[in-house]
């Protein structure tokens, strides 16, 4: 082998040694840098940490047990009503109806009318009311009757909330 070989494997075999001790070295330091599980710079937590942490910050104490709530509090009941021709069932602020049997017609006193929660849309006074579709009421004053040009028409509505049938 002449010299000029030497000394090309000589620097490669330097290269590659450094290299190889300059890789351990920073691994080891990057391994001395990192988190501890359960440390407090570790990112992760649990939920339970999270809500003992929000609990103490609010004043209730620890724990993860939800505070009770309040006594008395109902959830409103779903009813039958039958709606015959000639009537109009009239809703109060807050009602919800599903027309579940007949053809129904909206009623409204004035032009705004009532909200199809299932269509996104609104239902003007006069307007069809489609079957099996949530009807929600913002104001007194708004409902639904039997359309009367349909032949012995009866309404069966699930309502939810205040209601007056006239």
């Amino acid at each position: 082998m002449n010299k000029t070989s030497l000394v090309k494997i000589g620097a490669a075999v330097t290269i590659l040694g450094t290299g190889i001790v300059l890789g351990s070295v920073w691994s080891t330091q990057a391994e001395g840098n990192a988190l501890k599980p359960g440390s407090t710079q570790d990112p992760v937590v649990t939920k339970s940490y999270v809500d003992e942490q929000i609990a103490a910050a609010l004043g209730q104490g620890g724990g993860t047990t939800p505070p009770p709530t309040a006594p008395g509090t109902v959830s409103p009941q779903v009813e039958v009503v039958t709606v015959k021709i000639g009537q109009t069932l009239i809703a109060e602020q807050g009602a919800q109806f599903v027309v579940r049997a007949g053809m129904a017609l909206a009623y409204s006193q004035d032009v705004d009318g009532i909200s199809d929660v299932t269509d996104g849309k609104d239902i003007k006074n006069g307007q069809a009311v489609p079957k099996n579709h949530l009807l929600l009421f913002p104001r007194d004053g708004r409902g639904i009757s039997p359309d009367p040009t349909v032949n012995k028409n009866q309404l069966v509505v699930l309502v939810s909330g205040g209601y007056t049938l006239k």
